[in-house]
C-alpha cells in the first residue's frame, strides 16, 4: 500500500477565493479556503448544494482561472500560469463527471481511447488496456455500442474508464456514483482505491453518496464557500464508536452521529489545568474520553471553593451554560492529564434541535446534578 504520510502535497490550497459575476452582480463562491492533499489520498467534499464543491473541484482542475489565492498542483503555482502551462498540468488529471458527456458517434471504446490519444498514450498495450478497464467494470459486453445503446449508467461507467485510462496522478470526480446501481458503484470505487494504494494516485470526490464514504481517508464539508472540516476518517469512525457508547448519544441517527464525529475538536489538558472557570459565558461542551476533571463550585458570599463532583471517561459537562443561555456555574479542572471531544455552541444547537432524546438525556442529569 502506499505510504502518503510523509509524501509532500500533490494538491496546496491557500487562502483562495473565487467570484463570479461582475459590479453589482459580484458573488463570491469560495472564502479564504486551505487545503492539503497528498500522493495516495482519497478525499470525499460532502455539504449541500451550492456550497462550492464544484466550484472548487474545477479550478483545482485547471477548468476554471485562479482570481486569488494560492492554488498549487504537483507542486506548481496555477495562478497566473500560462494556457499552455496549465495544458501540461492538465494531461496529469483524470475527469470524471455527472455529466458523461460522451461522443455519440463513437464506441465505448473510442471514447476512452481518445483520452489515450489527448495524453500521447500509444502502442500495443492501449488496446488490451482499454478492454480489460470496460470489462472490470462491467461492460465487457458492450465494448464496441456507441452511447444511444447504452443506459446511463453504463455511460457513467464508460466515463469512468475514461478519466482512469491514463493513469492520471490526480482524480477528479463529479458525484461519479451518481447515476450507478450499488454493485456498480462500488466496483467503481474500488478502482479508486485500487489505484491509489498502488500507484499513489490522489483522489478528490465530490458526492451526496453515503454508500462510498468507507473508501475515503479523509471527509471534508463544506458550507457556504469554506471548508467547514476536515476529518480523518479513521479517526471519525473511533469518534462515532466511543460516542455511541455514551448514553446521551446512544440514540443518534448514524447521519448525526457522523455529523457530530466530523465536528468535534479533540482537545488535551495537563493536570490540574483548568478547562474553564466559574462565571465564564458557556461556549463549548466536552466529554471526557481519558483522564478525570474535578467540578469546583466558589460560594459567592465566602469565597469558599468546594469540590461537587469529579468526572471520569464517557462523562460530559459544560452542557448547563449552554442550555440556559447562562454564565458557567462552576469551574472544571483536569486532575490528571485528560482528553476531552469538544462541541462548539452552534454544533451543540445543531445536535439538540435534531434529537429530542440527546436533549432530554441532557436536561434529566441537569436535574440530577442539581
Amino acid at each position: 500500500m502506499f505510504d502518503f504520510a510523509n509524501q509532500p502535497p500533490v494538491i496546496q490550497v491557500d487562502q483562495l477565493n473565487h467570484h463570479f459575476g461582475s459590479g453589482d452582480s459580484k458573488t463570491q463562491a469560495l472564502f479564504e479556503n486551505k487545503l492539503n492533499v497528498r500522493p495516495g489520498e482519497i478525499v470525499i467534499m460532502t455539504g449541500p448544494s451550492g456550497s462550492g464543491k464544484t466550484t472548487l473541484l474545477t479550478l483545482i482542475g485547471t477548468l476554471r482561472t485562479v482570481q486569488e489565492g494560492s492554488l498549487k498542483i504537483l507542486g506548481q503555482e496555477l495562478n497566473g500560469m500560462s494556457q499552455l502551462g496549465l495544458t501540461e498540468i492538465r494531461k496529469n488529471i483524470g475527469f470524471i463527471f455527472q455529466a458523461h458527456n460522451l461522443f455519440g458517434s463513437l464506441t465505448a471504446f473510442q471514447n476512452v481511447k481518445m483520452a489515450t490519444e489527448l495524453v500521447g498514450l500509444k502502442g500495443s498495450t492501449v488496446k488490451p488496456k482499454i478492454e480489460q478497464m470496460l470489462t472490470r467494470l462491467g461492460l465487457g459486453e458492450r465494448i464496441h455500442y456507441k452511447p444511444k445503446s447504452l443506459s446511463g449508467g453504463q455511460k457513467q461507467r464508460v466515463a469512468i474508464a475514461r478519466g482512469l485510462i491514463h493513469s492520471p496522478r490526480i482524480v477528479l470526480a463529479d458525484e461519479p456514483t451518481a447515476a450507478l446501481d450499488e454493485e456498480s458503484g462500488r466496483e467503481a470505487v474500488t478502482l479508486l482505491r485500487e489505484m491509489a494504494d498502488r500507484d499513489g494516485c490522489t483522489v478528490l470526490i465530490v458526492t451526496h453518496d453515503n454508500r462510498i464514504l468507507d473508501v475515503a481517508d479523509r471527509i471534508i464539508n463544506m458550507v457556504a464557500g469554506h471548508i467547514k472540516n476536515d476529518s480523518d476518517v479513521k479517526q471519525t469512525e473511533k469518534i462515532c464508536a466511543f460516542l455511541q457508547a455514551t448514553e446521551i448519544f446512544a440514540e443518534l441517527t448514524p447521519r448525526t452521529l457522523t455529523d457530530v464525529a466530523n465536528n468535534v475538536e479533540v482537545r488535551q489538558f495537563k493536570g490540574d489545568e483548568a478547562v474553564f472557570h466559574q462565571g465564564e459565558e458557556g461556549r463549548e461542551f466536552f466529554v471526557v474520553t481519558s483522564g478525570n476533571v474535578a467540578i469546583v463550585r466558589t460560594d459567592a458570599a465566602t469565597g469558599k471553593q468546594q469540590t461537587v463532583n469529579q468526572l471520569g471517561v464517557g462523562s460530559y459537562f459544560g452542557e448547563v451554560a449552554l442550555i440556559e443561555n447562562q454564565p458557567r456555574n462552576a469551574t472544571v479542572v483536569a486532575t490528571e492529564p485528560t482528553t476531552c471531544y469538544v462541541l462548539d455552541r452552534e454544533e451543540f444547537r445543531s445536535v439538540i434541535d435534531t434529537s429530542d432524546s440527546f436533549e432530554s438525556e441532557l436536561r434529566k442529569a441537569m436535574f440530577e446534578r442539581n
